[in-house]
């Protein structure tokens, strides 16, 4: 475990989230965004969408179909500004406008699961966490470091053999590598740094 982290840390050596945001509260609708969407394609809509709306009582004015149109780029996104609309009017009417802290409290938000959570936990609080999402899932099982079918277990084996410490750089090592060397359909398995101690390597 300790090898393959050494030469992930080595290959990506600034382990940050790629969406775009100066605040909490724009890191957390960039996430709902970026639901089977790229961060390079969430980035294209936050940097118009960000600079008129900015906070929660910005949003709670606009009907859903207004902010559909803005948000269009990204997929689902007559659902998502559904519930970028709830969370913003959740935010000010019993948040005082902040985002909170905690898992349980993101997760009752609209377009919130456990990786959104996660990952706004991570990323704008600083707090040790692994965000699951497709990329992580599979670079994580490929590799024998997680065995499971599950997000939700694949994370828990995660959190029992990564330093709790590396949980959130560990996360971004995961998504990179899954972006740029172990991809889905076509894993570049030749000229993977990794291969040696890679389950799916060795057994294929």
């Amino acid at each position: 475990m300790k090898d393959i982290l050494d030469i992930l840390a080595d290959k990506y050596p600034n382990p940050e989230t790629e969406l775009n945001y100066e605040t909490p509260f724009q890191l957390l609708i960039a996430t709902i965004l970026s639901a089977q969407s790229t961060d390079k394609q969430v980035n294209k809509v936050t940097i118009k969408l960000f600079e008129r709306y900015r906070e929660p009582k910005d949003f709670i004015d606009m009907t859903i179909e207004e902010l559909a149109k803005k948000i269009q780029g990204v997929g689902l996104y007559r659902n998502k500004a559904k519930y970028i609309i709830d969370t913003c009017h959740k935010l000010v009417e019993e948040y005082d406008s902040q985002v909170p802290t905690t898992r349980k409290e993101l997760m009752r938000l609209s377009g919130v699961g456990r990786k959104t959570a996660n990952v706004v936990l991570s990323c704008a609080f600083g707090h040790n966490a692994i965000a699951v999402d497709t990329h992580v899932f599979r670079v994580a099982n490929r590799l024998g470091i997680a065995s499971s079918k599950t997000v939700e277990k694949t994370e828990k084996d995660l959190m029992e053999k990564v330093p709790k410490n590396l949980w959130s750089a560990a996360h971004h090592w995961f998504i990179f590598h899954g972006r740029e060397v172990c991809k889905a359909r076509k894993p570049r398995c030749e000229e993977c740094s990794l291969q040696k101690l890679c389950d799916y390597y060795l057994q294929t």
